[in-house]
């Protein structure tokens, strides 16, 4: 992979931390830009002490367009209200972006996607771990080769603080499950811990939140059948894994041509699946 320079979006939040903090170990990228939200009190703080480490010599700004143009690709951790304004930034200067952000839906239309990605090189990643991109894989296939009586859950656990519930890669989980299954993807009631009152519905994908303590993030797909159980799963213990595997596909993301790209084209660049 070619070496870059990336803009963060969200460099004051959790996930914009531990993107610098992972950006050390990865000489063939350099950020070369740090964007906050311009009412973040981490505006003109150095973001790698914002980052717990030594100074980096790069201030923390709220001006993204500025930042791009002397970036080769854009990564945003932000808040979904400013999804479509770094989507609009990122396509005017013509930069790869890699959406990390979940939660936008209700921001940001799927057109708007489909628009911008006929300019630029855009990736939609909920989760950025490189395991989970498997596992999509693995749901998917197992949907497709399971009998219809085998019912879909999806259980999924994150920290106190997530807002959305159910989590971004929930959602993309019963996509690929749904896909497996040549059906679309349920629309999940927004913070509830369970999908459903009363019996199960054919073919329904149900969902299951739980939100506590520090738990980074748990995924598991249940097939429950007559007599049995497949259960697909991935637990993220280190918030890292998401910083590398994030930083990895903007690597892999820039040079490409506009299109819309996933984690899963990652995997399969490197030859994961097979």
């Amino acid at each position: 992979m070619a070496g870059a320079r990336a803009v963060i979006v969200g460099a004051s939040g959790r996930m914009g931390r531990a993107l610098v903090r992972a950006a050390c170990e990865i000489p063939a990228l350099r950020i070369v830009g740090a964007v906050a939200s311009a009412d973040s009190m981490s505006i003109g703080r150095d973001v790698g002490v914002l980052a717990g480490m030594e100074p980096l010599g790069l201030e923390v700004t709220s001006d993204l367009p500025a930042a791009l143009a002397g970036a080769d690709v854009a990564l945003d951790f932000s808040q979904p209200q400013a999804t479509r304004a770094n989507i609009a930034a990122c396509r005017a200067a013509r930069k790869p972006l890699l959406i990390g952000t979940t939660g936008f839906a209700a921001e940001v239309a799927e057109a708007e996607l489909d628009a911008a990605a006929h300019d630029i090189p855009l990736l939609i990643a909920p989760n950025t771990s490189l395991g989970v991109a498997l596992l999509m894989d693995l749901v998917r296939r197992a949907a497709r080769a399971l009998p219809a009586e085998f019912d879909i859950e999806i259980l999924e656990a994150h920290h106190r603080m997530k807002r959305d519930a159910p989590s971004g890669t929930a959602l993309a989980l019963a996509r690929a499950a749904g896909e497996g299954r040549g059906q679309a993807a349920p629309e999940p009631p927004a913070g509830s811990s369970a999908s459903r009152a009363g019996p199960r519905r054919q073919g329904e994908i149900g969902f299951a939140v739980v939100r506590g303590g520090d738990i980074v993030g748990d995924h598991t797909v249940l097939f429950a059948g007559p007599g049995e159980e497949v259960r697909l799963s991935h637990r993220a213990s280190d918030r890292a894994i998401f910083a590398r595997g994030a930083l990895r596909a903007a690597l892999w993301l820039q040079g490409r041509p506009p299109g819309r790209y996933g984690m899963s084209d990652i995997v399969e660049a490197d030859h994961v699946l097979g």
